[in-house]
């Protein structure tokens, strides 16, 4: 092999190494930083992993919002009307949080099953719901207000 082609190959896979390594590190970055979204009953069935930062959506469940007289610390429970996830937040919560409303909270897990959230998301108006709640309430077969849906006449 003449030298100026070994010279042009040399940096032709000096090129290629330093984009693999590149490459590698950015999707590591990426792979750490994802939250994937689950809904109530993925969780209370064990689907994730204590301490793993996901995002969990559903109801707030009636009767379930309690709030410490002492702090901002609010304890609710989250439904897709077919399980429940207990959730704690420290923070001042959206305003338009109420029992009854659409969530999406990001957090984690702890052993004891109880959602820790840092961040708590609630809808925007009235006709909004997440893509990804809405899709476990109707995997789930039930209404925004927790009635199965097979019970409701057909839309025409």
């Amino acid at each position: 092999m003449k030298p100026h082609r070994r010279k042009k190959l040399g940096i032709i896979l000096f090129i290629a190494a330093g984009l693999s390594v590149s490459i590698g590190l950015i999707l590591y970055a990426m792979s750490q930083n994802i939250n994937l979204f689950y809904t109530p009953t993925q969780v209370a069935q064990g689907e994730v992993g204590v301490g793993q930062q996901i995002r969990i959506g559903g109801m707030v469940k009636e009767g379930s919002v309690v709030s410490a007289s002492d702090s901002l610390l609010v304890r609710f429970e989250t439904t897709d009307y077919v399980h429940a996830v207990p959730i704690e937040y420290e923070g001042i919560l959206p305003d338009l949080f109420r029992e009854g409303q659409g969530i999406v909270a990001e957090g984690t897990v702890d052993s004891a099953g109880v959602f820790h959230a840092s961040r708590v998301l609630a809808k925007h108006d009235e006709n909004y719901m997440s893509q990804e709640v809405k899709a476990a309430l109707d995997a789930a077969g039930v209404d925004t207000s927790g009635h199965p849906t097979s019970l409701l006449p057909p839309e025409s």
